[in-house]
């Protein structure tokens, strides 16, 4: 996923928009892959081969409840969202102040992993998900805060990291 930038009814990039304080620096949408949507579909075909034994009309609807049920299941798991807007970056359920973050750290394939589990922190706040193999890991500068740093998966953890130093550096 790339940073949104905001454009003009025209498509043209806009040039007062980017100045705006409501207009996101960087948005990304966690979506699942595409082979989890297979996934979905074959487990909307069990649910109507489960019934299949009952008639046509259990079959449809275990075919449908089964579908609708994983559909749900991958597009909400799949909603995730990091933001960079007004001043804050927003994670999931999260929200902090861009002047409560230290340093941004970029984390490789390698990298990512190794803070997925053998250098994780439990007081760490976490947006993982396992199909982006890359990362960001930004410190918490906040003494009243208790979480050391944010782990969040990215597509595109230069893009994220960018976004949040250009609002520091505004700030």
């Amino acid at each position: 996923m790339q940073p949104s930038a905001p454009s003009s009814p025209s498509g043209a990039p806009s040039p007062e928009t980017p100045a705006s304080p409501a207009a996101p620096r960087f948005d990304e949408r966690l979506t699942v892959p595409g082979s989890w949507w297979v996934i979905v579909g074959l487990l909307a075909l069990s649910g109507g081969l489960i019934m299949f034994p009952f008639g046509t009309v259990p079959l449809l609807g275990g075919l449908i409840a089964a579908g609708v049920a994983a559909g749900v299941a991958a597009s909400s798991y799949g909603s995730a969202r990091i933001r960079v807007v007004a001043g804050s970056l927003v994670a999931g359920d999260a929200r902090v102040p861009v002047s409560a973050l230290g340093a941004v750290e970029v984390l490789d394939e390698e990298e990512a992993r190794a803070w997925r589990t053998h250098k994780a922190d439990p007081r760490a706040f976490m947006l993982l998900r396992s199909y982006v193999p890359r990362a960001v890991r930004i410190v918490v500068t906040d003494p009243a805060d208790p979480t050391p740093y944010l782990y969040l998966s990215s597509r595109d953890p230069e893009g994220l990291a960018a976004a949040v130093e250009a609002v520091r550096a505004e700030g």
